[in-house]
């Protein structure tokens, strides 16, 4: 690749990724700043939200790194294996902690009265473990020997004098990190299909599950209140078509939800999947790279929106943001008292 090409893709990550990374990394500590100040909030549930959390906060940290995976670096091997391994690791770390929380809260939904008694909270302990222990393992594969990586000097010539005089002029340079020497084919194949698409799929499920149970205890509501309107004689009341119309926000916030956060992740890994079915490389264009830090990125927001919607989990520091609001306040009403 050219110098000057490269460089200019390194920048366009760097504008992309830097700001989107801060905006993820100060949010996310918002939001457990939040819920560790707030006793009431230390529980089952929230403990698996702060570690879908401490997820995403990790997610954003190497958010920056993640698009540079497509470009090749000039690395030894344990160097390379870090750089690849390592963001990977908390990528799939973060979508098993995503798929935890929904399914967590799915429970909680489908069996309100008999929730406390599922595996999940019974062996809290091991449910953690389930959603990071996995993807350490999947993740290091390579390192333990599932890799392309191919010694610089292996295909040199075996004589003795030409070795000798090729390693005195070899340098690293010759070494050069590349996805393709550390994910073979087959691993991103499983990684996509066995992981990726499995755990959006089962969030999607639950997701359309719980709207249809709202949708069904809804009916159930309007039901109830229309048999007792005609009891009493009266006229239906407007509170039928107020939950109706909370209903239909839910439903367009969920559906914003998946336009904003998922579609640009599924386009990304489209087109990461068409270009291995094409036999050729990752692209590193201008538009692959905007996609997968937009993609990557759009899903890290997900947990933000969680969190944010939730008063609670803001409360604390709303708190501190008041009092300091209204100590600055009350010192310029001083001041003006003052003059």
């Amino acid at each position: 690749m050219d110098p000057l090409d490269k460089l200019s893709r390194e920048k366009l990550i760097f504008y992309l990724t830097v700001p989107l990374s801060s905006i993820i990394i100060f949010s996310n500590l918002f939001i457990i700043v939040g819920i560790a100040c707030n006793r009431q909030l230390h529980n089952t549930p929230n403990y698996f939200f702060l570690s879908l959390l401490v997820a995403d906060l990790c997610t954003g940290i190497t958010l920056p790194f993640i698009p540079r995976m497509t470009l090749d670096r000039q690395l030894d091997f344990k160097h390379c294996m870090v750089m690849y391994i390592f963001p990977n690791f908390l990528f799939l770390s973060f979508l098993f902690n995503l798929v935890m929380v929904h399914y967590e809260r799915y429970l909680c939904i489908v069996s309100p009265l008999h929730h406390s008694q599922f595996w999940v909270h019974r062996c809290f302990p091991l449910a953690l473990l389930t959603v990071w222990l996995p993807p350490l393992l999947y993740a290091s594969l390579p390192a333990f020997g599932w890799n392309n990586w191919v010694e610089p000097n292996a295909n040199k010539s075996s004589n003795p004098n030409e070795t000798q005089t090729t390693v005195g002029n070899s340098s690293k340079d010759d070494e050069v990190c590349s996805y393709k020497q550390v994910f073979p084919k087959a691993f991103i194949y499983l990684e996509v299909c066995g992981l990726v698409l499995p755990a959006m799929l089962s969030i999607v499920g639950m997701t359309g599950r719980v709207l249809w149970i709202a949708r069904k205890q809804l009916q159930n509501i309007c039901k109830l209140h229309r048999a007792v309107d005609r009891l009493q004689q009266q006229q239906p009341t407007d509170h039928e078509q107020q939950l109706n119309l909370r209903y239909a926000k839910c439903v367009a916030a969920v559906s914003l939800t998946f336009l904003v956060c998922w579609v640009p992740y599924i386009i990304y890994q489209l087109m990461s999947v068409t270009a291995l079915q094409g036999g050729v490389s990752l692209p590193s264009s201008s538009l692959y790279i905007i996609m997968s830090c937009t993609g990557i990125g759009s899903m890290a927001v997900i947990p933000l929106i969680l969190g944010l919607a939730n008063k609670q989990y803001t409360e604390p520091i709303r708190r501190v943001i008041r009092k300091l609001r209204n100590r600055w306040r009350g010192g310029q009403n001083n001041r003006d008292i003052t003059l």
